[in-house]
């Protein structure tokens, strides 16, 4: 597993606030790579079943989507799980967290040219089960630039120490959303490569794509072993053919 040492700034800030960003993270020729990988799965090349959907909430087959999500995109290409972002992301992730963490799960998310659609406010445990351990970590590296007028991430610091809030559903099988707002909110541009890594209850939310190009992004979260363990016994895989969401959803 490749190596990347973080300072005790660094967790100390992640542990305040719940993200933390990492520079430079994966090199150019990486990036190109995971584009090509990238594009394979948004262009359909790479059959991936109920695991395709458009967070706006809108059928596949009814028109254009606007923010394309993929679920565990290496389970249908298995050589991500043993590439250079995940391997680098496990090793911060145990050193911010613990060294008890694995990958949980992994996703793609598109947001089209000029589709200008919101990513609501949420909490990504919004989604999941309830577990007797909380910790959880996700990191959001894009693919190009992550400006404010492609949809970069907001988020509002400190909201993972506090209650989880009220979530709803955004639109017919869309994404979940609750309250929030940018003046509580900051946001974070980054260049491809570079990456961002927020705790599981951290609230965030990202703006519509309003340029002529994509805002294409890589996540990976992972928790600790034990906890995936629990997820897999109650039949909580991630993927396309799970209903099941925190009861503090609905």
């Amino acid at each position: 597993m490749e190596e990347l040492k973080i300072s005790q700034k660094d967790t100390r800030f992640f542990e305040a606030n719940g993200y933390l960003i990492i520079k430079d993270l994966v090199d150019k020729d990486k990036v190109e790579e995971y584009r090509k990988i990238y594009n394979d799965f948004i262009d359909g090349k790479i059959d991936v079943g109920a695991n395709r959907r458009d967070l706006k909430g809108e059928d596949l087959q009814s028109g254009k989507e606007s923010i394309t999500q993929i679920m565990v995109p290496s389970r249908h290409f298995p050589a991500l799980g043993d590439s250079s972002y995940y391997n680098k992301i496990t090793s911060v992730a145990r050193q911010l967290l613990g060294d008890d963490l694995d990958i949980d799960f992994d996703m793609f998310i598109d947001k089209a040219p000029l589709s200008d659609t919101i990513t609501p406010w949420h909490q990504d445990c919004a989604y999941w089960i309830d577990m007797p351990d909380k910790r959880a970590i996700s990191a959001w590296m894009p693919l190009d630039e992550a400006t404010l007028d492609k949809g970069c991430m907001w988020y509002v610091p400190a909201s993972h120490l506090k209650p989880m809030r009220k979530h709803t559903s955004s639109a017919k099988n869309g994404a979940l959303i609750c309250e929030g707002n940018e003046s509580e909110a900051v946001y974070v541009e980054l260049p491809p490569g570079s990456v961002v890594l927020h705790h599981g209850a951290t609230v965030h939310y990202s703006r519509g794509n309003i340029t002529d190009s994509h805002r294409r992004a890589m996540i990976v979260n992972l928790r600790p072993k034990s906890m995936i363990e629990y997820e897999r016994k109650r039949g909580f895989d991630h993927t396309g053919e799970n209903k099941i969401r925190n009861e503090n959803a609905s």
